[in-house]
């Protein structure tokens, strides 16, 4: 039977590089860019350490992948887990809108280690990473917004998305990429309830994401058999983990409808759910010449999603968890206008911005609940001291496909991660962009470190 699960089975195993679109590969050209920034700047976070010293601990001294950013080697496995880890510590990777999902740092890191392993070519990886993104984003909608309420999606559909990726680039049959998708689905994980405490399971999700579908490939490579309809199964992934599982959603327009360019870029690095609004209320700063004195109190209206996940975190105890409070978010953006990994690090516990967190609000609104997940729409209504009212609203905030990253601003973006806590300099951050732009012409998957 041609059912949705083995129409997206097929998709995943036969996809060749010339039948994506060209705009495609560049969009995932510039996601793999973006996301090693990433990488470069979670790697100095304690979480990140901590799973690095594991792997050191477990894994072998040597091997065929690289962590990065040292170019320290190790099993592909290991490496997949270190710096899946990183490429989702500091809030700067992708999302895409209507699965609630980012595939970059679940998708990149299994396939560049992979890809490192097996030396495959640089069009080979890069169709492998559309298999991961466009499989991963489908399985993500296929769950739907009542299991994103419970479960962090990145870390159960990216542990398809890891395998569909690996699985790609192994070469797997369908049969095998079916196995490969039991195996993963079978041990897809990771619950929101980490945010209550500001815990470090979030790094976890997705070290264990890519390092789970890494090894469903893998094992299905040496025809270790998993479930056959992890999806659509009784007692699969859609009645486990959703309350309107949509088996339609997982073979949405298959070859033709590419998800990879719904994928938005993270402007601000914080919680996608605060954009909409940071974005609202600093057109309103703009656009009214205000100062931070002159804001009483401002109002962010948002869709039922945002309330469920920033409603967890009241006063944020670390900066990580602060980036998940919309208070703490609109107080940076008030004061620096721009939410950067360095304006979060100077204000936790910044008088000035815990006060302005005092004034902001969230409220339900039905209009912009009805419109997401497809949309993400911000609006903010601000007081001022003097007694005036502002509303403003954003369609689509900076980093939407509509309102995408030009290269240049993605080069930006990168140079200031790689440059994070002195990770890196501005000289290899040149070298790996013109690297990674040429990547369609390597016969080789080492980053030039």
């Amino acid at each position: 039977m041609n059912t949705a699960t083995q129409q997206l089975i097929n998709f995943a195993a036969t996809l060749t590089f010339d039948a994506i679109p060209d705009e495609v590969i560049s969009r995932c050209e510039d996601l793999f860019l973006d996301t090693l920034g990433s990488i470069y700047a979670g790697s100095t976070e304690r979480p990140v350490k901590t799973i690095l010293d594991f792997a050191t601990t477990q894994g072998p001294a040597t091997g065929l992948s690289q962590i990065l950013p040292s170019g320290q080697t190790t099993s592909p496995l290991f490496a997949a887990m270190v710096n899946a880890a990183a490429a989702h510590m500091v809030e700067q990777d992708d999302l895409h809108n209507s699965s609630v999902f980012h595939p970059a740092c679940v998708v990149f890191p299994p396939a560049l280690a992979i890809a490192q392993a097996i030396q495959a070519s640089g069009k080979d990886f890069l169709t492998a990473c559309v298999v991961g993104y466009e499989v991963g984003i489908r399985v993500g909608e296929f769950l739907g917004e009542s299991h994103y309420k419970v479960f962090h999606t990145t870390a159960t559909a990216g542990t398809i998305a890891a395998a569909a990726a690996v699985g790609h680039l192994l070469k797997l049959s369908p049969s095998q990429m079916a196995h490969a998708f039991g195996s993963a689905g079978t041990q897809a994980a990771g619950l929101w309830e980490f945010l209550l405490t500001g815990a470090d399971s979030k790094q976890l999700h997705t070290a264990k994401a890519a390092a789970n579908g890494l090894m469903a490939a893998l094992l299905a490579q040496q025809d270790f058999t998993g479930a056959s309809d992890i999806f659509e199964g009784t007692r699969g992934m859609g009645v486990a983990f959703s309350k309107a599982a949509d088996a339609t959603r997982l073979c949405d327009r298959l070859g033709s409808r590419w998800a990879l360019l719904e994928t938005s870029f993270k402007y601000h690095a914080s919680c996608r759910h605060t954009h909409p609004a940071a974005d609202a209320l600093l057109s309103l700063i703009q656009q009214h010449q205000l100062k931070v004195a002159d804001i009483q109190q401002v109002t962010a209206h948002v869709h039922q999603a945002a309330i469920d996940v920033l409603g967890m975190v009241d006063i944020p105890t670390t900066v990580h968890q602060s980036k998940f409070s919309m208070g703490t978010v609109l107080g940076v953006i008030a004061h620096y206008g721009f939410a950067g990994l360095e304006e979060f690090d100077n204000s936790l516990h910044d008088p000035r911005i815990e006060d302005f967190r005092q004034k902001v609000t969230m409220v339900f609104d039905e209009e912009i609940n009805h419109a997401f997940p497809t949309q993400w729409i911000g609006k903010v209504t601000v007081q001022t001291t003097a007694g005036a009212h502002y509303t403003g609203s954003v369609i689509e905030p900076k980093g939407d496909p509509g309102n995408t990253l030009s290269r240049k601003e993605i080069e930006q973006k990168v140079k200031r991660l790689m440059q994070y806590r002195q990770v890196s300099t501005e000289a290899t951050a040149d070298t790996i962009i013109d690297w990674v732009w040429a990547l369609r012409q390597q016969s080789s998957l080492s980053l030039p470190l």
